[in-house]
């Protein structure tokens, strides 16, 4: 079997996720990474022997195989991980010239590709698309709780607030150190880019950043159209894979356990790609569902980055895609 030739452009914190994700699939290869500087990131990546491709001439300190265009030349298929607006610049200006299928991230807008996704809901519109977007975490997060309630019991309408990290842990630079802000625009963009993935529902978002790194929180209330079951709907949950549930009872209360969770199930990076849920914060109240879920920012795109890998190059059962991927990043390992 041959395997598909995958090149990543911008190795932060999707990429360098994704880069370690490919190297776990035995259906795939890892061609190369991009550098635009000598750093961190980059010295790991020569550790781990990724080749590296420089974007704009030789690198100080950096030993690289070749150029943009040479790792271009060598691939079937890229994920661009490139800070937002980059990456579909670079569909029109390097990738359609060179023939090249590229997955671009939740930043791009849903106009520059030629579908959305997320693995468990819209798998098939991805299949043998030249131009895909994996969705931004807090998107994949909502669209994966939402499209298990929608197909047990129907919605009506939903009304999310997003508790948004200020900063990913790394990053110096951004974040408020001291204050609560909130996204003074109505809907937040998170609702319109649910209806790309789940075209049918209607949902209606706000959104606020406070001074944390760890995860992002989702506030739901679901307008049922049939009566849901507090206990039903936790099974539904706990049986979806991607989807994690945790309990007072086992003292996880916080993002910061479930980050500590991540680290004693034995996770790369300590990270948590799962959307987890707390059983104690979901209710019922008449025919509205209301729920708490933490979302991971850092990892719970890289499954559906390399899903949507799969479904571009013609492998058409999602199903099988979601089993292989989950079982080499080790998602849903310790479910309980």
């Amino acid at each position: 079997m041959n395997k598909i030739k995958v090149g990543i452009v911008g190795y932060g914190t999707i990429g360098k996720r994704v880069a370690d994700a490919v190297l776990l699939q035995d259906d795939m290869e890892l061609v190369g990474v991009t550098a635009h500087s000598y750093n961190y990131r980059m010295i790991s990546a020569k550790l781990k022997n990724i080749p590296m491709h420089t974007m704009n001439g030789s690198i100080p300190h950096l030993q690289t195989v070749g150029n943009f265009d040479d790792l271009l030349k060598k691939v079937d298929i890229v994920v661009d991980c490139s800070p937002k607006k980059i990456a579909s610049e670079n569909i029109e200006k390097h990738y359609k010239p060179h023939k090249v299928k590229a997955i671009v991230q939740g930043g791009e807008k849903p106009h520059t590709t030629e579908a959305s996704f997320v693995a468990q809901c819209n798998y098939k519109d991805a299949i043998n698309k030249d131009y895909v977007r994996v969705v931004s975490c807090n998107t994949t997060g909502l669209s994966r709780t939402l499209n298990v309630i929608d197909k047990k019991y129907g919605i009506e309408r939903v009304d999310a607030t997003l508790i948004r990290r200020g900063a990913d842990p790394w990053d110096i630079r951004h974040g408020p150190i001291n204050a609560v802000v909130p996204v003074l625009e109505l809907p937040s963009h998170h609702g319109p880019d649910v209806k790309t993935i789940l075209p049918n529902m209607n949902i209606f978002t706000t959104a606020v950043a406070i001074s944390s790194t760890l995860m992002h929180m989702h506030n739901v209330i679901v307008d049922c159209k049939e009566t849901p079951n507090v206990d039903e709907v936790i099974k539904l949950l706990q049986d979806e894979t991607r989807i994690r549930i945790v309990d007072n009872e086992s003292m996880v209360r916080s993002t910061a356990e479930i980050m500590e969770l991540a680290k004693d199930l034995g996770r790369n990076r300590a990270d948590m790609p799962e959307i987890v849920v707390w059983r104690e914060g979901i209710g019922v109240s008449d025919n509205k569902l209301l729920f708490m879920q933490a979302v991971h920012q850092e990892s719970d795109v890289v499954c559906e980055n390399i899903d949507a890998i799969r479904a571009m190059m013609g492998f058409v059962d999602a199903e099988a895609s979601i089993k292989k991927t989950n079982e080499t990043l080790q998602i849903d390992i310790g479910k309980y």
